[in-house]
Formats: structure tokens, sequence, C-alpha cells
């Protein structure tokens, strides 16, 4: 995977996929396609960088391969991606 810098005003990391832990103001988690409620109105992390930002998302790093070249294609990727690696019962 190639590393890139994260687009500005993206967010598609942070309403694509599920995340199973805790996040403040989602104690649940948050299930794909429903945005974060740490995400702000210019789709940055309001706790990026703080002990309260699921280790998840930390350990999703930028690439050209997930994130393509716009927002749009990043969404794209990330929703099949969730739905590739879900696990239905």
């Amino acid at each position: 995977m190639s590393a890139q810098a994260c687009r500005p005003g993206c967010g598609a990391c942070c309403i694509a996929p599920s995340i199973s832990s805790p996040i403040p103001g989602m104690p649940d988690g948050k299930p794909a396609g429903v945005r974060c409620a740490q995400l702000d109105e210019k789709n940055r992390c309001k706790i990026f960088g703080q002990p309260e930002r699921p280790a998840v998302c930390g350990s999703l790093p930028p690439s050209l391969e997930m994130c393509g070249d716009s927002a749009a294609q990043a969404m794209s990727r990330l929703t099949w991606l969730e739905q590739a690696t879900s696990v239905t019962p």
C-alpha cells in the first residue's frame, strides 16, 4: 500500500466503516455508513490524538488504494471494504 496524507474535508473513514469500540457520544460504537459523532462540520476528527479515540481509527492510515483520488472514491472504496469484510450471522 502506498502511504499518503489524509485528504482535508473527506471524512470517509469516519463514516463508511463500522466501529465496534466505544466512541465519546457513541458508547456502542457506530454502524457502517453512519457519521461518527466526533466528526466536526469540516469532516475532521474532534478527538484525533486523544486517548478516547478508538484504536482502530489510529490503525487505519490513508493510502491511495483505500482513499483513491477523491472523497467520493474513498467513500466508495471504504464502503466496499466494509461490506467485503463484514461477518454476517
